[in-house]
């Protein structure tokens, strides 16, 4: 990394008791502790962050974290992404880069964190508002499928847009694209965050559920970080049991 003044870099963890597909999902069991305790003690762990918070609307979650010596936050209202929820907790913080780790992907990869955190030491640095994480996507499945947030990026890994769609449209088979997975951790400048907070959601973020859209609706700069790490994001039991099996390797 080019030498500069060290930025005050903090992680939040965005944390909702209720969740659609799998209720509870954070303060399930994982070898002896929930979910969100071992994302926490992961973030944690990383060594990459001055500080680390749990921000949350639940109760149940606060009391888990602080009463196994963690740090949480609670939210003051009702937000309906986790990005307005961390947007409010650091309003009034001194800090520089807020990563956004999410609270259902307990075994974060400090790799790719790493990678991601390079982006703002960069001498392209000044002009990133935000970086994010993408992964190749090789079967055509996986491609397709809605959940599957894809990204498409110009020459300089500047993101273009965001579909659930395929992106780009394989018209010509022949060309060797490679098309890509987002991965949803953020690493925001505080500014850029506070923006979106602020600014009202416009269509294509509406159309798509995709809430990085609003991010280039406004022109802000996102720059995207390849990892071959895919991560596991807990939103089934099935994921749950992956994870245990992960973790007992």
């Amino acid at each position: 990394m080019a030498t500069q003044r060290p930025l005050r870099i903090i992680a939040m963890i965005p944390a909702r008791y209720a969740a659609t597909r799998f209720p509870g999902k954070l303060m399930q069991d994982l070898h002896g502790k929930t979910v969100i305790r071992r994302t926490y003690e992961a973030a944690k762990k990383t060594e990459l962050f001055d500080e680390v918070y749990v921000v949350t609307d639940s109760e149940i979650i606060f009391n888990e974290i602080v009463g196994n010596g963690g740090n949480a936050i609670r939210s003051k209202k009702e937000h309906e992404c986790g990005s307005d929820r961390i947007a409010e907790a650091v309003e009034d913080m001194d800090v520089d880069i807020v990563v956004n780790v999410q609270g259902d992907e307990p075994l974060i990869d400090t790799e790719s964190l790493q990678k991601l955190l390079e982006v703002f030491y960069e001498k392209d640095a000044e002009m990133i508002d935000l970086a994010s994480l993408k992964t190749s996507l090789i079967n055509k499945k996986d491609i397709e499928n809605p959940n599957n947030v894809k990204v498409i990026t110009d020459k300089d890994n500047l993101a273009l847009y965001f579909s659930r769609s395929p992106i780009p449209f394989p018209r010509d088979e022949t060309t060797g694209v490679t098309w890509f997975k987002h991965i949803g951790i953020y690493a925001f400048r505080k500014q850029a965050l506070l923006d979106f907070y602020r600014l009202p959601m416009l269509v294509l973020e509406a159309t798509e559920k995709i809430e990085c859209l609003r991010y280039l609706e406004y022109g802000k700069n996102i720059k995207m970080v390849e990892t071959t790490v895919k991560g596991v994001g807990i939103d089934t039991p099935e994921d749950l049991e992956e994870a245990r099996k992960l973790l007992e390797e």
